[in-house]
């Protein structure tokens, strides 16, 4: 019968490494709940960037932004060949594209109602499509997932070429749009994610719709779907199960830090050498993290099969389980925190908290997954959305409590 996967058969360093990377996700989501759109890309944009602010931003960049939402990617993409394997193939496909369609829903729902920097919609719509690449060889996957990882790079440097000869007014707009807001649509944002949710909805509505059409043709779908493929393949290596040795594992640390961190630290440098100006940096400087990341986000990989397989820190791995377990419903808990804590719906500090404090509501609400997953799962099967999407993904109520 097809089923979801029960907890004895999961695989604990998938949900190990799935629970480090959603933690890991909202070191950069923070900034979205947090600031002003354009500061997500452009860090001079809004907010001072001097001292511990600054460290805050270099060391964040350099180790998590685009690494572990990379790594999510893989798990995705690892967890498409999982189930597809658990229900047997006469059951793989149906299941398979309903599961991408209910996610669609929630994806739409979270990013039109709370916050529109969703990843579910991307996800689902990816999900869709390398699932038809399911019986590809290790090799072709990773060939194809870079192949694919590339599309975004090409559009970026075309564009950044084509604008050499743009009309300055076409310039000016362009990077009003996507690089600097002008500071009468910045002191709108502001006032709007101040304010209540209909007055949030002005600008939600509108970047949503550009996350799932513009953005997610020319950049999000590429780079997703690429590490969807790529993840495919490390699971049928057996890098994420643990399977590997130390000694490869020990590789993949030093070979993705050690390329990768030089790479997006060389980006940085000449990021600000060149004053963050647009269009150097937006066309031209993103490409070092691009790329940088990957690496990075592998040897964040190794480090966590190495940590799992010492079997040291048993009480931390098995809290970062819990929350790899339950990630859908925690995904949906750090929005929900996020807009409780910055917008005019609960505290309204949206543009008030700088990235040192940032930081440390991150740690906050990471205390508080830690804490609450574990305990959750002592008492039911699955997260709540976790529940939801698998109920609705096989057509009948999952049993929830433990038995």
């Amino acid at each position: 019968m097809a089923e979801p996967v029960t907890a004895p058969e999961r695989i604990a360093s998938i949900d190990v490494l799935r629970g480090v990377a959603l933690l890991g996700i909202l070191l950069m989501n923070i900034q979205s709940f947090s600031m002003p759109s354009a500061a997500y890309l452009n860090p001079t944009a809004y907010g001072d960037l001097t001292g511990a602010n600054r460290w805050v931003w270099i060391i964040t960049h350099l180790f998590a932004d685009q690494k572990f939402i990379s790594i999510f990617s893989m798990l995705f993409g690892a967890g498409i060949l999982l189930i597809a394997e658990r229900v047997g193939p006469e059951h793989a496909t149906r299941i398979h594209y309903r599961r991408m369609a209910v996610l669609l829903v929630f994806g739409l729902l979270h990013a039109h109602l709370l916050w529109s920097g969703d990843i579910l919609y991307t996800y689902a719509l990816c999900g869709m499509l390398v699932y038809l690449a399911r019986h590809l060889t290790p090799k072709a996957l990773i060939i194809l997932g870079v192949l694919l990882h590339a599309g975004s790079t090409v559009f970026f440097i075309a564009n950044g070429i084509l604008l050499r000869g743009a009309p300055p007014e076409v310039i000016a707009q362009v990077a009003n749009d996507f690089w600097l807001s002008p500071p009468a649509e910045l002191a709108r944002e502001l006032a709007a994610f101040r304010g209540g949710w209909l007055a949030q909805q002005t600008f939600r509505g509108p970047d949503a719709m550009s996350m799932e059409t513009f953005i997610f043709l020319i950049d999000i779908a590429w780079k997703t779907s690429g590490l969807m493929l790529v993840g495919m393949a490390l699971y049928k290596l057996g890098v994420l199960s643990a399977q590997r040795s130390r000694a490869f594992y020990r590789r993949m640390v030093v070979l993705g830090f050690g390329l990768g961190l030089p790479v997006i630290a060389f980006g940085v440098w000449t990021n600000f050498r060149a004053g963050w100006q647009f269009p150097y940096s937006l066309f031209y400087g993103t490409q070092f993290n691009y790329w940088g990341s990957v690496a990075v986000a592998l040897g964040w990989v190794g480090l966590v099969m190495l940590l799992v397989q010492s079997g040291r820190a048993a009480r931390l791995t098995r809290r970062l389980g819990a929350v790899g377990r339950t990630a859908f419903s925690n995904y949906i808990l750090q929005t929900l925190l996020g807009i409780a804590i910055f917008y005019g719906t609960g505290l309204a500090l949206f543009g008030r908290v700088e990235r040192v404090g940032q930081l440390l509501t991150v740690f906050a609400i990471w205390a508080v997954q830690l804490a609450v997953a574990p305990i959750w799962l002592r008492h039911f099967e699955f997260g709540p959305l976790e529940w939801l999407w698998r109920s609705l993904t096989y057509g009948k109520a999952q049993p929830m409590r433990r038995r």
